[in-house]
């Protein structure tokens, strides 16, 4: 089964019309192409099957854990087919630390079958028939579209994208599904995938659940977020 993320809380913003002119988001992704020109999904894989099994493992846990989990998995089990052979409580051992592990077991392997029953042992390239694949709902395939067959179907919404963009005052909606419509009706399709990496990153480095680094941020000019901790 599908392991559920818990709902990131939204932040208070002052959000107005003015918030999504051109003009801003242009200046937005431009600090975003400065502060981030070259970044990738943390996430290390050498596959699309290996980038869904990671990305399934991530949900509720770091990247830094699920790139120390994912060497012995893969080695144990290299392709969909060899997992699709495991059994549970093997697979269970081996991504225990990443927490949600039973839940986590069973819809990599239930991927596995998916994929190597009903696609060849072949990651899907579309979003039609990735998200029948279990464990990869929206935000997982998505993921995978973007990163390895550089298909922008979708906007990746997790916890970082969610906070960040209702700061910035860019979307407003209280669940991760409506923001990522929000953000598709306003960015350029072509900075879909990019966009998402880059506020993962900003969200990691910059600006902090808790306690944003704002005197740190090349967007604090742009940002009218109520929970600023620095003002220019």
């Amino acid at each position: 089964m599908p392991v559920k993320e818990s709902a990131p809380k939204k932040v208070a913003t002052k959000s107005t019309r003015k918030d999504l002119a051109p003009e801003r988001i242009a200046a937005i992704l431009n600090g975003l192409d400065e502060a981030y020109p070259e970044v990738e999904c943390a996430l290390t894989h050498r596959s699309p099957w290996e980038l869904l099994v990671a990305t399934i493992l991530s949900a509720q846990c770091t990247d830094v854990r699920v790139n120390m989990v994912t060497p012995a998995l893969f080695k144990r089990f290299p392709t969909p087919q060899a997992m699709a052979k495991a059994r549970l409580p093997e697979l269970e051992d081996l991504i225990r630390t990443t927490g949600f592990f039973r839940n986590k077991a069973k819809s990599i392997l239930g991927a596995a079958k998916r994929i190597s029953d009903g696609f060849g042992g072949k990651v899907p390239e579309t979003l039609a028939e990735l998200i029948t694949v279990p464990g990869a709902a929206r935000k997982t395939a998505n993921v995978v579209l973007g990163v390895c067959f550089g298909k922008a179907e979708g906007v990746v919404v997790d916890t970082h994208v969610f906070r960040i963009t209702n700061r910035l005052g860019l979307a407003k909606s209280d669940t991760p599904q409506k923001v990522e419509q929000e953000l598709m009706k306003l960015l350029p399709q072509d900075r879909w995938i990019g966009f998402s990496h880059q506020i993962i990153h900003h969200g990691r480095q910059v600006c902090d659940a808790r306690k944003p680094k704002c005197g740190k941020c090349n967007l604090e000019t742009l940002c009218h977020s109520e929970d600023k901790t620095w003002q220019s």
